[in-house]
């Protein structure tokens, strides 16, 4: 019982204290104002708090297109993916300069990092983004980060800012995740309706009773993401072995001294986390075709087997060796992997032994579909 007490506030004083890498996500409706301007005191005010931290900070920032749309002349958010990327393509240059200020006014240098969600599906690119963040960090710099709006489209998104920062957040080994919003919790009724609503304090795990407790996606001043999307991203973050804090930012006051006086909301971190490339697929969101398989080799995998083409019944998508993949059971998706074959070979193999490999191939073959290594299962 000490233990569950005191593990919350270990927890957030690693906001203020800690010495590992602290992700912190802040929604637009933090960081702009009703006019479509900066919140320039809050985010001053912030930075304050946590140039103080003796471990680096790196910021998932959302606000781009909220402050470009003045200057296209839209009083709401933009209609259009057209009018949304331009709206970020001046916004983005807006945000930037505003946290470049707020952070050289505390001695340290801002860097942008604007990603995609193929920068974090490609295995090459993941890791070159990873060893730009670690240099940033490795100098003190603070990265700034956010989508890059300008050119994602809806099958190259990542859909909203929360499921980037969690990405983000297992990328740099990140110690906490604190995603910063307007509401400042999760709550078992919702607190704009009763004035009652209980908040949940500690999250032990991410359950079906604490997905349906998030219920529907709403948006909310200039964002896209609603309680779901923090509850999807924070599976991502304490799957990979992060905790993750949900905490209010709203008022002029310092949100530092809130969550540390038992604000907010804790998602406990898994006791046995996924290893660094397994978690990498895990997080993945685009595979691009699906290897079906029977009831036998579903059964083998979840016992920490490769996947063997013995138990291969179909191949669906065109793919090259060593993209992701879905890997389908005779009850609906079971994990992700990376191919070990195409899909044209894949086919070739499929419900075959390897011995027949090299008849059907002309080659002897390289082993399993996908192999163990490879492959990560939704419920482990």
């Amino acid at each position: 019982m000490e233990e569950a007490q005191t593990q919350p506030i270990a927890v957030r004083r690693l906001v203020s204290e800690g010495r590992g890498p602290l992700v912190v996500k802040i929604g637009s409706s933090l960081l702009i104002d009703d006019h479509g301007r900066p919140r320039s005191a809050w985010m001053n005010a912030l930075a304050a708090r946590l140039s103080q931290r003796p471990g680096p900070v790196l910021v998932v920032s959302s606000g781009a297109i909220g402050l470009g749309r003045e200057a296209l002349g839209l009083a709401a958010r933009p209609g259009s993916l057209s009018e949304a990327q331009a709206a970020a393509a001046v916004g983005q240059i807006r945000l930037a300069q505003a946290w470049a200020e707020v952070w050289a006014k505390q001695n340290r240098t801002a860097a942008q990092l604007l990603l995609t969600l193929a920068d974090l599906e490609d295995r090459g690119r993941y890791l070159n983004a990873r060893n730009t963040v670690e240099t940033l960090l490795g100098q003190r710099i603070v990265p700034i980060i956010n989508e890059n709006d300008t050119v994602a489209t809806g099958e190259i998104r990542f859909g909203d800012n929360d499921r980037l920062a969690a990405r983000v957040a297992l990328l740099a080994d990140a110690e906490l995740l604190l995603l910063l919003s307007d509401v400042d919790g999760l709550y078992r009724t919702d607190p704009r309706l009763d004035a009652d609503a209980e908040r949940i304090a500690q999250v032990p795990r991410i359950d079906a009773e604490i997905e349906a407790l998030a219920g529907s996606a709403q948006s909310t001043g200039f964002g896209t993401g609603g309680m779901v999307s923090k509850i999807t991203a924070a599976r991502i973050a304490v799957d990979g072995g992060c905790p993750v804090l949900l905490a209010g930012g709203t008022g002029n006051g310092d949100p530092i001294d809130t969550i540390e006086r038992g604000g907010g909301t804790h998602f406990h971190a898994t006791e046995r986390p996924l290893a660094r490339r397994k978690h990498w697929l895990r997080s993945l969101q685009r595979p691009v075709g699906t290897i079906h398989i029977d009831a036998g080799a579903a059964a083998a995998l979840k016992q920490g087997a490769s996947l063997l083409a013995t138990g291969v019944v179909r191949i669906d998508g065109e793919f090259d060796r060593g993209a992701p993949v879905s890997i389908d059971g005779p009850h609906g998706p079971l994990g992700l992997g990376l191919a070990g074959y195409d899909s044209r070979e894949a086919t070739v193999v499929s419900g075959h032994h390897s011995r027949r490999f090299e008849e059907l191939l002309g080659y002897a073959g390289r082993g399993a579909v996908v192999h163990r290594d490879d492959l990560v299962l939704f419920e482990r």
